[in-house]
This record gives structure tokens, sequence and C-alpha cells, in this order.
């Protein structure tokens, strides 16, 4: 019988309590939000009371801080061996569930939400970027917790796991293991040769790009509340609004705003800084990119076609509509500007289908990623070719490079396995009484984290109806989709636990 290997428990728990207090400390920083808006008095210092955050923002901050820390002292006589791989697998599951079931504290401290499983299923979702919401009037909600509902798509979107990298060295361990479970891509790109540069490359693109998103926004008329809550939507493609109508309320300039900012986050963050190096060829090289932009394009003109031709709707906001959901379901944000739902059956069709695309790798979209789905084609193309040509060697090219065997087999598995998992995850949801268009979109929404689905959980509705157990099954779902399925996968595989 083969032995099972030993784990650093002390990485894993050291770098827990790293992820912990760096969690506290942004909740912490939304206390700001919720004493400008709710003053703070005796009165609002109370628990449970959906009217006050800041009590429950405070005391939760503060827990998850002194755990975290005291996590980090328990374990501080690390030694200094790297982290393995699978200790990089375990840190990064475990850690999304971590920080979600701390993360919800606020929402059960402040009665935000009716009981603990909704609170999971907000927090999951706004750290995964899915962006399904449980909330019925997000608008009655305190600021505080608004804003702590958006930071949790801000954290998530580039991963906490990156961001820890940045500061890792201070742990005197290795990250690249912990970069690779986080970002499970084809080929993680690293823009620079030391892990922890990259991470920190890769945070300072993201908070510029936030940053400009959240300038123009204001300067287009939005509150600098709503312009920052929504650029963390945007950046993280994540989706939650402060309104209940999403997007929807919004001029045009600021849904145009958008939905460049969303198709700026569904590209590859390497090429946004090869951009900031002025090496412009590879961007214009990129295949990935051009499907990205095709998909887009095609989509949105035939939507926005139907739209005019089929509903009578006006030209420009045909067209503004049809991009904007387009764009914000590829790359898996899921901000709402119109109910697709009501366009013509094509259209809408067309939108679940593209459920099943995503972003780009490297992106914070989610999704099987465009890279997958060229590299599909490619191959099933070949494997004509082959039929007709058996002893020709015709390998898959991607940006003029020959891909292994290897890789191919990976998207292969990969691809079957999200089909296999969204069947199985549809016929779930009905069992547990959901009709089939609620279910097969409550399913494809969380697995590609987009959010909006069809159905009972479609653009103009909610996820508040599903069943308990539902919740955490999609959250779930939710989880494997951010992790790209090997990741959490792996762990439930006897032969990971062996040597």
């Amino acid at each position: 019988m083969a032995r099972t290997s030993k784990i650093n428990l002390n990485a894993i728990l050291k770098i827990t309590g790293l992820l912990l207090m760096i969690e506290g400390l942004f909740m912490l920083s939304c206390l700001g939000f919720s004493a400008w808006y709710s003053p703070v008095s005796l009165s609002s210092l109370v628990l449970f009371n959906p009217a006050y955050d800041f009590l429950p923002l405070l005391v939760s901050g503060i827990v998850i801080l002194i755990i975290g820390w005291s996590l980090w002292l328990m374990n501080r006589k690390l030694d200094q061996n790297s982290i393995g791989k699978r200790e990089g697998y375990i840190i990064v599951s475990a850690a999304w569930v971590i920080i979600s079931l701390f993360g919800a504290i606020p929402f059960v401290l402040s009665g935000t939400t009716p009981s603990y499983t909704d609170a999971f299923f907000e927090t999951m979702s706004g750290f995964t970027t899915t962006g399904a919401s449980i909330f019925t009037d997000i608008e009655a909600l305190p600021a505080g917790i608004l804003f702590w509902r958006s930071m949790t798509h801000w954290i998530g979107g580039m991963g906490i796991i990156v961001l820890s990298l940045a500061i890792l060295p201070i742990l005197g361990i290795g990250g690249m293991q912990l970069f690779v479970a986080e970002v499970p891509g084809i080929t993680p790109d690293k823009i620079h040769p030391r892990i922890t540069q990259t991470a920190k490359r890769l945070w300072l693109i993201y908070v510029a790009l936030t940053f400009a998103q959240t300038l123009l926004l204001i300067l287009g008329g939005m509150s600098a509340f709503d312009a920052l809550c929504h650029a963390f939507g945007t950046m993280a493609t994540g989706g939650f609004s402060t309104k209940n109508d999403s997007v929807a309320g919004f001029s045009p300039y600021i849904q145009y705003i958008i939905i460049l900012f969303m198709f700026l986050a569904g590209v590859n963050f390497s090429l946004h800084y090869f951009a900031i190096k002025g090496k412009f060829s590879k961007i214009l090289q990129n295949e990935e990119l051009r499907l990205y932009s095709v998909i887009i394009l095609v989509s949105a003109l035939f939507i926005s076609l139907g739209l005019i031709f089929m509903q009578g709707t006006p030209v420009e906001k045909a067209i503004r509509d049809a991009l904007f959901q387009v764009v914000s379901i590829v790359t898996t944000t899921g901000f709402v500007s119109s109910d697709y739902l009501l366009w013509p059956f094509f259209a809408w069709f067309l939108i679940f289908l593209l459920m099943f695309t995503g972003g780009c790798a490297g992106s914070t979209g989610g999704g099987i990623k465009m890279v997958r789905i060229n590299l599909l084609f490619k191959n099933s193309l070949l494997e004509l070719k082959r039929i007709i040509h058996p002893q020709a060697i015709l390998p898959v090219r991607l940006n003029g490079k020959s891909i292994s065997q290897e890789i191919i087999f990976n998207v292969l598995a990969f691809f079957l396995i999200y089909i296999i998992i969204f069947a199985f995850g549809s016929l779930l949801m009905s069992f547990m009484g959901l009709e089939f268009e609620s279910a097969v979109g409550a399913v494809a929404a969380s697995l590609g984290n987009i959010g909006p689905g069809l159905g009972t959980v479609g653009p103009v509705l909610n996820y508040s109806q599903i069943p308990d157990a539902g919740k955490w099954a999609l959250a779930f779902f939710m989880m494997l989709g951010r992790l790209e399925l090997f990741t959490v996968l792996i762990l439930l595989s006897p032969t990971f636990w062996k040597k």
C-alpha cells in the first residue's frame, strides 16, 4: 500500500492566516463608507439590525484579524522549504472556502441576510466573481455592507492568492505553486522572472484600470460610491451592482464605459502589460484576443439586427443593449442593461450558448476560456485532415507555436469534465424542484461565474428562491468554475494524497 506523504501543514496554516489578515483589513476598510452614509452613534452600534452595519463590520473585521494573526503566530517557525504542488492546491482550494465562510459574517451580524446559507452564497458569489445574488432589494442595504459586497468581487477578481504573492517573501517560501494553482490556465503567463514581481505588476495594472474606470464613471454623473462599486464589479468581471435594475437605469455614456472596461477585463492581463511596454506586435498576433473580439462583435451584430427588425428597437439602443449583454456574458461579468429573456428566441438562446465561452486566459473572467475553445476547434479540424492523411504529422499551432499533445489532452479533458458537471448539476437542481430553464441556467451561470441565468434566475430576478441545499451546491459550482475544475477536483482523487 502506498504511504501517505507528509504535507507541510504549517505552511498551509500560516498562509491561511495571512489571507485571513488581508481579508480582515479589507473588511475594516469598509467602515469609512458605513460611517459616512450612516453617522455612528450609540443607538447605531447594534447587531442584527439591517439599517446599521458599522458594528457588524467592525466586529467581523477584528475577529478575522485575530484568527488570522493567531494562525500566523502559531506557525511562525515555518521552515524555508518551498511549497509543493499539493500544498499549493490545498491552500488555494481551502482559501476560497475559508475566506467565504468568514466573509459571510458581516451579512449575518447585520441581519441583512435571513440565514447563514444566504450569507455564504452571496459571499462565495462575490469572491468567485459570479455575481449571483439572493438580495431582492439591493438599494435597501446599508452602504458599508454594499461596499463589502463589491469588495469581495475586487479581491477575488485578481485573486487573493496573487495578492498574497506580492508580499510572500516575508514568509520565506516560494510562491510559484500557489500561482499555478490560482491561475490554472493553459500556460500561466509570467511577465517577470520572479513570481512576486509578476503578481505586483498584475495588481498595479488591475488597480490602474479600476481607478481609470472609477474616474470616467464619476465624470458621467455617477456618485463616487456607485462608481467605485461598479468599477470593482467590472474589473473583477463580477457584476454586483448597487442598484436593483443593475446598470439599466444609467445613461448610455456610463453603459458604454462599462462595456469598454468589461472588454478590457476579459483580456489576458499580460497583453495589458505588453501594451504599456509598447509591444503591440504581441497583441496583434494573439489569436485568442482575435477570437474573443470576433465572437463578441459577430454575436452583438446578429442580436442587434434581430432587435431592430423583429422588435422595432431604435438602432442605437439595439446596438448598445446587444453589445452590452454580449460583452457582459462572454466576459462572465453579469451586469444587466436589458432583460434578454424578452428578446427574440434566437437572441436569448445565443446568449445562453455564450455562457459556455468565457474571457481570455489570464483575465479576471471565468468560463471555459477562449484559448481552450480555439484549441478545440483547431484540433477538431486537424482530426479531419488526419483521417484523410493518417501518416501526416499535423501539430496544433497557437500563435505560430506548436502545442504539445499533453496540453491538447488537458483541454479535451477539461471540456468533457465541464460538460459532465454542467449536466449533473442541472439534473441535481431539477431534483430540487427547479424547472428545466432555471436548472440549466443556474448551473451554467454558476459554473461559468456569470451570475444571471435563465428562467427564475434570469437577468431581472435572483437566486433567493433556490432551496438551501441548492445554494450550497451552486456555491460549490462557483468555486469549481473560479479555479477551473482541476484545482478543486484533484483534491478528491486518492492519488493526490499518496506518494
